[in-house]
């Protein structure tokens, strides 16, 4: 399964990682791990390894067969250089119809509004082409710049989930977001989001 999202106005694409990617994961990894520590689970050191980057893009493409979660990247449509990554997990059928999202940018590129164009991108594959009813996302309290990327997309704010996630080996708090189908507004009229199946 492969398909592709765009958006040539701010410059970017999303697509399902393949394999042959797991050289530019690693680099994305290696390159921003210091700088995104402080939002992010400890990883062990195997973790920054090529094995292992291989091993989780199999998992989560098994996973996107199962039609249980979905990871991206995001890249940039001048070179095709993968800027970020972003993820629906935990997804929800039957009666729930949602799942969780998840981000991570490599930090030379923040403040671009890559991101922000890639979760537009993701949710209208997640209501589109999934057909789920709601999308939620979890975040530190303090971190502003993921918070901002949730409201420019149109997300609410829900509350915080107590000691929801393990970040550098101590319990958080997370402040719960989320937005549903009827609230999700598509790219603005200037750029294109192309769904490409191939």
């Amino acid at each position: 399964m492969s398909l592709q999202l765009s958006n040539s106005t701010i410059g970017i694409y999303i697509r399902l990682l393949k394999p042959e990617d797991a050289l530019a994961l690693l680099q994305l990894r290696v390159n921003s791990r210091e700088a995104n520590q402080t939002f992010e689970p400890r990883y062990p050191k195997e973790f920054f390894t090529l094995p292992s980057q291989l091993d989780l893009i199999y998992r989560r493409q098994q996973e996107a067969w199962e039609d249980k979660a979905y990871l991206f990247g995001l890249f940039a449509q001048v070179d095709h250089q993968l800027l970020g990554t972003l993820s629906l997990t935990h997804l929800v059928r039957g009666v729930g119809q949602f799942a969780d999202i998840g981000y991570s940018m490599d930090h030379h590129f923040q403040g671009k509004g890559y991101m922000t164009g890639g979760v537009q991108l993701l949710l209208e594959y997640a209501f589109r082409s999934l057909g789920l009813h709601r999308v939620q996302a979890g975040i530190l309290p303090h971190n502003i710049a993921s918070r901002r990327v949730l409201e420019k997309c149109g997300f609410q704010a829900e509350g915080i989930a107590r000691k929801l996630v393990k970040i550098n080996d101590q319990w958080e708090d997370h402040q719960m977001f989320s937005i549903l189908k009827e609230e999700f507004s598509p790219q603005s009229s200037d750029s294109t989001a192309d769904i490409t199946h191939f």
